[in-house]
């Protein structure tokens, strides 16, 4: 389940990034919640799919926010920005966290159970 889960989020924030800023969807949030929010859930979603491989999972997740931001400049009214990029790498990091600690707990009730 969560290895569809994370390859569909992951494609949904690809052609929000790289699509017209016109078809951005709307949210009640900032920019940057949005940001960090939906790379939280792509980088939880990653590390519950791939629980063995968590440390190539975080290193091309994490340099994936910066080469999909960078894409941007494929669209002429999208400005790619380090910031921007920071941003997002900054939520993967903290749902790939998210991922690890709840691997590592499953992982200690397999055990103990």
């Amino acid at each position: 389940f969560a290895r569809p889960l994370a390859w569909l989020l992951l494609a949904f924030i690809l052609v929000v990034t790289v699509s017209p800023i016109g078809l951005r969807p709307e949210t009640v949030t900032t920019v940057d919640t949005d940001r960090a929010s939906a790379y939280i859930l792509v980088g939880l979603a990653f590390a519950l799919a791939y629980p063995k491989q968590w440390k190539l999972v975080a290193v091309l997740l994490i340099a994936g926010t910066v080469a999909i931001e960078y894409l941007q400049y494929l669209s002429p009214t999208r400005h790619p920005r380090l910031h921007d990029a920071g941003i997002k790498a900054m939520g993967a990091a903290i749902g790939l966290l998210a991922g690890w600690v709840i691997n590592r707990w499953r992982e200690t009730l397999i055990i103990s159970g």
